[in-house]
């Protein structure tokens, strides 16, 4: 039996798993004064009658580190940079505490200079006096030789919550990128740390011993260990689930399509080029801070169920902000889906209370109620439909990428939208009309998001670093450290690479007939000492993200 739980920022869904079908699922509200007991709250229910031993996995997706970003509820980081000569790069969006030290490395990976270990002991009392939380180091050419961060973290490693080390994000060379994803890194730190320990703690109470993972977003996932030393990994966690979630339950279809997940916060798109997601081969965009992390090409707009409705200067406004449920259920402010239940595409408890506040609102613009819930769900389709177009927009301007190949001179062009969340139902006619193309809505639309994380089959990365001149060859994650000779190359380090993760999935027991692997990263530079020339060599393998099977319509 799989757990799959989905911890958004509305709602929290859960589903259990057995043998591709769902034998229990919940959607709970999210207390944010309280994240422990909406987990805690959600695990117990969802495990009502279910025997614990029978738990293979629990995976879940989160948008708490996403949240944190985009809501600037991120821990204070001091960023030391080695930058060395050469171009000097500024990063106007790293806030105050961005401090530089001498030294440098150059492309091979040789010192050139040392940094001053006063330097460092400034940027020490500094960082404290301005009461900084995380730190990230970042030398420009760390993944060649990292030393300097390491001594630069050890130094600094008992002042501060957390020390992120630049060399251990990635092995591409792109120094911004590196900087930037080490920033977010520790930011987010904090956050998905009391997570993680509150998903530890709910399981701790319950008994429960069954690993746990985290999706990714690529839709590969990593332990939980793994997340918590590189949070950053689970930025757009709950977006990658939204995706899995919709490629198990809607009808396969090899065209172009749109794909919304409309929560109660925001609304999530993807794209399709031929029925296979559109991907982003650098790494994502969030926050304003371009980084290495690979993802499935997602945006977000600041609409969804609950966003709050009201009127400014005698004009009809709706979100970004949520400030609570919707009046028909339960909230104090008007929201689209009390337009939705007053039109009668959706039933609520508390209806008549919804029904009240809507009419009074309408009467501030002198409009008939029913036209106003009208212009409501009207507005709130005509900006999704706005933001499709920009956003295609811009796809389309660069090459198109999917999850399998570059697709040159090749542009986008819906035909058919899926739309998942708990409104994907009753707002389904509405976009039907503003979109002008067909909108389906799968069954179990409202906890598509839980069944993707739980659907989501476990993966596995691998490092494997060969270094010619030493003669060494490791593999950490399989407990490999060997000797190579000095002919050793690009091409047998990847064979080698994939061969390793092959076996980690094997030793995981992830099934032999579902295990598909990958080369993330690769690259190898030359490093010349008088005459002779040997290589450095990095490569990152991983188990390609996929779906487990699924089985429509059963319990």
């Amino acid at each position: 039996m799989i757990i799959g739980i989905d911890m958004g920022g509305t709602n929290i869904d859960g589903v259990a798993v057995h043998e591709g079908q769902i034998v229990r699922q919940i959607k709970r509200p999210v207390d944010r004064s309280d994240y422990f007991h909406s987990i805690w709250n959600c695990i117990k229910n969802l495990l009502w009658g279910v025997k614990k031993e029978d738990i293979e996995r629990i995976q879940l997706s989160t948008t708490v580190s996403t949240n944190a970003i985009v809501e600037n509820r991120i821990s204070k980081v001091g960023v030391i940079l080695q930058r060395g000569p050469g171009l000097k790069w500024q990063f106007d969006n790293l806030d105050e505490n961005v401090a530089d030290v001498s030294g440098s490395v150059d492309h091979r990976g040789i010192p050139i200079s040392r940094e001053n270990a006063a330097e460092i002991s400034k940027i020490r009392e500094d960082f404290l006096r301005n009461r900084v939380d995380t730190v990230a180091v970042v030398g420009k050419f760390s993944t060649r030789n990292p030393d300097f961060e390491k001594r630069a973290a050890e130094y600094l490693r008992d002042d501060f919550q957390e020390i992120t080390m630049g060399h251990t994000i990635s092995g591409k060379l792109n120094f911004p990128r590196r900087v930037q994803t080490s920033y977010l890194n520790a930011a987010v730190h904090s956050t998905f740390k009391t997570f993680a320990e509150n998903i530890e703690e709910a399981l701790k109470r319950e008994g429960i011993s069954a690993p746990v993972y985290i999706l990714k977003a690529d839709g590969g996932t990593i332990n939980l260990e793994g997340a918590k030393a590189k949070p950053v990994e689970t930025i757009l966690s709950g977006p990658a689930a939204s995706l899995m979630g919709m490629t198990a339950l809607l009808n396969k279809d090899e065209t172009d399509r749109c794909l919304l997940d409309i929560g109660g916060t925001t609304t999530d798109l993807f794209f399709l080029a031929d029925g296979v997601p559109v991907f982003e081969p650098s790494g994502i965009e969030i926050g304003g801070h371009k980084t290495f992390v690979r993802a499935i090409y997602s945006t977000s707009v600041g609409l969804g169920g609950d966003s709050y409705v009201r009127i400014e200067k005698g004009k009809l406004k709706i979100g970004p902000e949520r400030k609570d449920h919707a009046i028909a259920f339960g909230g104090k402010y008007l929201t689209p889906t009390d337009a939705l239940v007053y039109l009668g595409d959706m039933k609520a408890e508390y209806a008549h209370e919804s029904a009240f506040a809507l009419e009074n609102m309408a009467k501030k613009i002198n409009a008939y109620p029913e036209e106003f819930a009208e212009m409501i769900i009207n507005k709130f389709c005509k900006s999704i439909r706005e933001t499709i177009e920009n956003t295609l927009e811009k796809i389309n301007a660069s090459p198109v990428y999917t999850i399998k190949e570059l697709l040159a001179d090749r542009t986008i062009k819906p035909q058919s939208v899926g739309v998942i969340g708990g409104p994907a139902k009753a707002l389904s006619k509405y976009l039907e009309r503003e979109l002008k193309m067909p909108v389906e809505y799968p069954e179990n639309h409202e906890i598509a998001n839980a069944i993707g994380a739980a659907l989501a089959r476990p993966t596995v990365e691998i490092n494997l670093l060969a270094d010619t001149d030493r003669e060494i060859l490791s593999v950490p994650e399989t407990g490999v450290y060997e000797k190579i000779d000095k002919y050793y190359d690009l091409k047998k380090a990847k064979e080698r690479a994939l061969n390793e993760v092959k076996f980690a999935g094997e030793t995981m027991g992830i099934s032999s007939d579902i295990l598909e692997t990958e080369i993330v990263e690769a690259s190898s530079f030359n490093m010349v000492k008088g005459y002779r020339a040997d290589k450095n060599i990095r490569v990152k393998a991983q188990i390609k993200p996929g779906l487990a099977a699924y089985k429509k319509g059963e319990r």
